[in-house]
């Protein structure tokens, strides 16, 4: 085992030891989910109660589901890496395959000390995204774990964290906005270096801060295997509430920071079908 290596273990060690030991991990991960690449800088820990992705200057690292799924609702607790972590991304999304592939997009965008984590979600359907909208949260996300979901069905696709609704895509297939309802997908999560991109290229990955490591535990899948789907499609089902409705809109009025229906240079002819 080489220096990089050994040093990202005595990180893992002294952060596992800051962790609150109180808390009540859920299910085995491995049982869910592979290690897919990084050459050991990932880890199933504690029995696979958590798993920890890790970025340094030669590779970041990633996982994947081993099932696929048609609808349903994700859960992940995730504790973001705390400091300097501009230039990273930390992302957490369901995928399909081929040319014509449908996404649903987490990706959380580091930041320098003190400024706060930009949460960046997307919507693909077809091979085709740029839906996107980004938010602050409401709180310091590399400090604890927190609860991240996708709610997906055949009528909407619905984002949470901490159970709080905030940003609702609806099937407008009507208006000929395509919706991804037809191909199944995985589950992926990946950290990596994105500075070209996260900060268009202002600010650097601080190298000396490395490793810089993401942690994950409590997953749980309220959903279907691609076998079973059409058989349970009756009984997947979500709508907003009053109250959630209510928390829906407080978070896009006081930390939505970016709205692709709002953005008149991007859209100066035309905004698309489902902003109008």
């Amino acid at each position: 085992m080489d220096i990089h290596h050994n040093i990202i273990l005595v990180s893992l060690l002294f952060i596992l030891m800051t962790i609150n030991k109180g808390v009540c991990y859920g299910d085995d991960l491995r049982k869910e989910f592979e290690i897919t690449w990084g050459n050991g800088r990932a880890h199933m820990l504690n029995n696979g109660k958590l798993l920890t992705l890790s970025l340094d200057k030669a590779s970041g690292s990633g996982f994947q589901s081993k099932k696929e799924y048609l609808f349903g609702k994700i859960d992940m607790q995730i504790k973001l890496v705390p400091g300097n972590s501009a230039g990273t991304v930390t992302a957490y999304y369901l995928s399909s395959k081929g040319s014509t592939w449908d996404e649903i997009d987490f990706e959380f965008l580091g930041n320098l000390s003190g400024d706060p984590y930009i949460l960046h979600t997307n919507v693909f359907s077809h091979g085709k995204g740029e839906r996107e909208q980004q938010f602050y949260l409401w709180f310091d996300p590399t400090a604890d774990f927190h609860t991240y979901s996708i709610f997906w069905n055949p009528k909407n696709i619905i984002f949470y964290v901490d159970e709080i609704p905030i940003r609702v895509f609806k099937n407008l297939e009507s208006k000929g906005v395509p919706f991804p309802k037809r191909q199944p997908m995985r589950i992926y999560s990946s950290l990596w270096n994105a500075d070209d991109w996260a900060t268009r290229g202002l600010i650097k990955i601080d190298w000396t801060k490395a490793p810089f490591i993401a942690f994950y535990r409590n997953f749980k899948a309220t959903v279907v295997a691609v076998a079973a789907a059409a058989k349970n499609f009756s009984k997947i089902s979500e709508e907003l509430n009053g109250a959630s409705q209510k928390r829906l809109k407080w978070v896009q009025k006081k930390y939505m920071i970016y709205n692709y229906c709002t953005d008149i240079k991007r859209f100066s002819h035309e905004f698309p079908p489902e902003c109008q």
